[in-house]
């Protein structure tokens, strides 16, 4: 059985087998491999590095370059059955208009990001008056591919906006751990959200 880091071996809890999978923003295909082997899944990755997308071709990964700021316009509605996007919404230009084709695309959506809220981001802002650099947000802001930074508020708040029904939630530190502390003060303490949800039916119908 392969190792996956904590966030990802969750995503993983919550496929059912035999799904279809789109993963946006796949990276070397490590997630997509673990799904195909262990939950035999039909995966599919959009990814946009050519690093990233031999190392998926060598592994057997399903995979089409595509800039994600283009859309999802040539898949069908509803064609697969989870889009997962880890790590991703923060990085692309119009994350909103992404979260609405991810649940367009996917009968449910997959979600996680960097928390911009955290307790030590706010006091490197605060103290310092810098843009804060973290085990979760390690790039310093000159780096970073990060240009929509939001916190759990925010992103629950645009879901609300969007009527996005969260089916679940878990929040972690940067190690990709879970606490009571942090699940008592989400917002304060948590550094990596990750969001199971879906479209309201009425919208669907």
């Amino acid at each position: 059985m392969s190792l996956l880091r904590s966030d990802l071996a969750i995503i993983k809890k919550w496929i059912t087998p035999g799904s279809r999978v789109l993963d946006l923003g796949c990276g070397n295909g490590a997630l997509l491999r673990v799904l195909r082997d262990e939950r035999h899944v039909e995966g599919y990755g959009l990814e946009i590095n050519q690093k990233n997308i031999v190392s998926c071709l060598q592994s057997g990964i399903n995979v089409i370059q595509l800039d994600l700021d283009k859309g999802l316009d040539d898949f069908d509605d509803q064609a697969f059955d989870y889009v997962i996007m880890t790590q991703t919404l923060q990085a692309v230009h119009f994350p909103d208009h992404l979260l609405q084709e991810v649940l367009r695309v996917g009968k449910q959506g997959i979600v996680t990001f960097p928390n911009f809220a955290y307790w030590k981001n706010r006091l490197q802002i605060g103290l310092q008056g810098k843009m804060p650099v973290s085990r979760a947000l390690p790039a310093q802001w000159y780096e970073s591919n990060n240009i929509h930074l939001c916190t759990i508020k925010d992103f629950q708040q645009l879901c609300r906006q969007r009527h996005v029904k969260i089916k679940e939630k878990v929040i972690l530190d940067h190690a990709h751990r879970a606490s009571a502390p942090i699940t008592f003060l989400p917002n304060l303490l948590g550094q990596i959200a990750i969001y199971r949800c879906q479209q309201e039916e009425s919208l669907l119908n």
